[in-house]
Formats: structure tokens, C-alpha cells, sequence
């Protein structure tokens, strides 16, 4: 046991640790699980593409909703049908805007508990204003209401390992479960091909966890109260989520900021300051790097950065740019960068779960005031 989870174990993370320790056999048996599922998956798949006109929107809250940011391109891209991310908590407030009648829709949706009301009203909404509503649940909880809820006979749902369930407040191997869970499904024709894509993904989590997660613990111990996270396509989304992860888990006492590599030079650069952590997730193309790159080397030269981290499945020009920490986690071929970008999460919910501790806090419950929980509270769902 190294240092660090000797300490998560002796305070109070250790759900979150063990959570985040699990996802390379969790993504095994995610895989898996599709395997066993596919008949189904197919059939019900198969009824929906029916519809030339089909649209595709893949929703949940919070964590769960940026699983969506990550993987409606692929859905599009492998369906042929135009595909669409839609947080709920939007959809619910405005479903004329994402909602047609004379429109078929595919509603994926993915949640942890299933319990969340924003992801009920959601199926709700989408019964009530499109003519053919289809549901495809993805989820941890078999017992939650989102479950219950939607009609056999319009739905087909898929269970995550029971290990997914987290119980620590942070989602962690529920993101990447359901994550990879969706991008075998809009792959499914190709399911036994990508296998060596699935065994790749558990090679990178494994690397992170066995030759990172100390390096990973000295830098939570930095002087740090922002963090940058930058990533380019799908990777945005896994920036959105890895700032979510390190701001949930230090209650807000570290402010963090997602954007695009591109993105921040418009403005939202100011914020890097002499103690600010800046996280780049690079993509795995060559002529992306290039653009990501100039960032970077934009960055080195300022002196207002307090550590700047770098995570890729390859660092294509690394003689180029300063890394005071490189992640690298390709020895020879590299995969599809929607399977990179899944293990390319895992050090922002080690640095959160250490700078948690660092701060005096309790990762599994970090919230002292109950600002936000497990499952949200407070929300009220009203008639359209």
C-alpha cells in the first residue's frame, strides 16, 4: 500500500478509494456484461433505426450528463442518425427546444441511482411530447425509479456491475462504467473487434493507479486553490468532468474551470494565477496536438502557474513543451481516443481525493454544509 491510500485508509475515503481502485475490473466486466446483452441491445436498437429520421438524445444530471458531451459524436457517427447531448436539468426546463412531435426519439439516458427527479421528468417529457418516444436506460441502481418508471414495451435498460453502485458522494467508477458502456453500445457491430480497445483501457487505468497515484498524492499536497483542466473534442467533456470531480470532493475550496485548449486563450486564460494547477488532456491526433501544444507553450512562458500536469495516451512532441508531471500511458500502439479518453479521468479523482484529505475533509461525505448530496434534493418538477 503506498502512502497515500494509507492515509485515505486511515481517514474517512475510503469508499472513494476503493471505488476508484475498481474501474479497471469494472471496465472488464462492463465489457462483458454488452457481450451478454447484445441480442437485446440489437434487437432494440434495430427497432429504433427504423426511423430514417430518427433523433438521438443522450441525457442525464450532472456527471452523468457530461457522459453524453463524450459520446454523442460517436453515437452519430456509428448510427447515422443525428445524435444530441442534453443535461435533464436543460431539457426539462425548455423541452420545446429539444422536443418534436413529429420527431422519433431515442432517449438514452444514464443514471447512477436512477432516483434523480430531473432524469424521471425527463422520460415523462418525452412521452408527452413526441408521438414515438423509445428509452434505452443506462444505470447502476436495477431498483431505482427511473427503472420502474418507463414502459417494457418502449425501453430497454442495461445494469452496470454492482461495483459501479458508488456510495462515496463522487461519482467515479459510475461515470466510467456507464461511459464505456455507451460507446460499446454505439458501436455494437464492431463489439468483439474493440475487445483489444477494452483491454488497452484496463492496461492505462491499471498504469495510472499502480505508477501515478504517489506522484499524484505530492501534488495535492501543493499550496494550490484553482485548477485548469483543458481538453480538445470528446476530451472537453473529460475536462468538464475532471473539474467537477476536484471541486465536488474539496467542498469548493478549490475553484476549478474546464475549457478547450483554443477556448481559453478567449478570456478565460486570466484565471491561471502563481497558485493555480493547470491539467492538459491532450488529444491523440498529431495535428490537434499542434494547436494544443502553442497552448502550452503559451503557458510555460508566463510565470503566474503554480504546476502544470500533462496526461496523453502519447506525448507526440514532448521535446517541444514543460511538464512538471507527464502521464503517459501508450507503450506501443495507441486505440481509439473515446477509450483513452475514459482512463484519462483517473487522475483528476486522485488529485480530488487527496486534496480532500489535504484539507481536512472526508472524500466519501466532503459536503460540510450538505450543500450537495448523493442524490440532489429540493427539486421541484412542474406541469408543462
Amino acid at each position: 500500500m503506498d502512502k497515500g491510500d494509507e492515509y485515505v485508509t486511515n481517514k474517512s475515503g475510503g469508499n472513494t478509494l476503493k471505488e476508484i481502485n475498481a474501474q479497471p475490473r469494472l471496465w472488464q466486466e462492463t465489457y462483458a456484461m454488452i457481450k451478454t446483452n447484445k441480442p437485446q441491445l440489437v434487437k432494440f436498437l434495430g427497432e429504433a433505426l427504423v426511423y430514417k429520421n430518427l433523433k438521438v438524445i443522450l441525457t442525464g444530471a450532472g456527471t452523468s450528463s457530461y457522459i453524453g458531451e463524450v459520446l454523442s459524436k460517436s453515437f452519430e457517427k456509428r448510427l447515422g442518425r443525428v445524435a444530441e447531448a442534453v443535461a435533464s436539468t436543460d431539457l426539462i426546463t425548455n423541452p420545446k427546444d429539444f422536443l418534436s412531435a413529429s420527431q422519433p426519439t431515442l432517449i438514452i439516458s444514464f443514471a447512477r441511482s436512477g432516483e434523480s427527479p430531473e432524469s424521471i421528468a425527463a422520460v415523462d417529457l418525452a412521452e408527452q411530447y413526441c408521438e414515438r418516444a423509445m428509452h434505452l436506460i443506462v444505470t447502476c441502481n436495477p431498483q431505482g425509479k427511473l427503472v420502474k418508471h418507463t414502459s417494457p414495451l418502449k425501453s430497454n435498460t442495461v445494469v452496470m456491475p454492482k461495483d459501479s453502485n458508488d456510495k462515496g458522494l463522487a461519482m467515479t467508477s459510475s461515470f466510467t462504467t456507464m461511459l464505456l458502456a455507451g460507446l460499446l453500445i454505439s458501436d455494437l457491430g464492431n463489439l468483439d473487434k474493440n475487445k483489444k480497445c477494452v483491454d488497452a483501457l484496463v492496461k492505462y487505468g491499471k498504469k495510472i493507479l499502480e505508477d501515478y497515484k504517489e506522484r499524484i498524492y505530492k501534488v495535492a499536497q501543493l499550496n494550490f486553490d484553482r485548477v485548469v483542466f483543458l481538453g480538445s473534442g470528446i476530451l472537453k467533456g473529460i475536462a468538464r468532468e475532471s473539474q467537477l470531480k476536484v471541486q465536488e470532493l474539496t467542498d469548493g475550496q478549490v475553484v476549478c474551470k474546464y475549457d478547450s485548449f483554443l477556448g481559453l486563450r478567449h478570456g478565460p486564460k486570466v484565471v491561471i494565477k502563481d497558485s493555480t494547477l493547470v491539467v492538459y488532456i491532450f488529444s491523440s491526433n498529431p495535428l490537434t496536438n499542434k494547436y494544443e501544444y502553442d497552448l502550452v507553450k503559451s503557458i510555460n512562458s508566463h510565470e503566474q502557474k503554480l504546476y502544470e500536469i500533462g496526461i496523453a495516451e502519447r506525448l507526440n512532441y514532448k521535446d517541444e513543451i514543460n511538464l512538471n508531471l507527464s502521464i503517459e500511458l501508450a507503450e506501443n500502439d495507441k486505440y481509439m481516443e473515446e477509450y483513452f479518453a475514459i482512463s484519462a479521468v483517473i487522475p483528476s479523482q486522485l488529485l480530488g481525493l487527496y486534496k480532500s484529505l489535504n484539507l481536512g475533509l472526508s472524500p466519501d461525505t466532503p459536503s460540510r454544509n450538505n450543500a450537495i448530496n448523493r442524490v440532489v434534493k429540493g427539486v421541484n418538477i412542474y406541469k408543462q
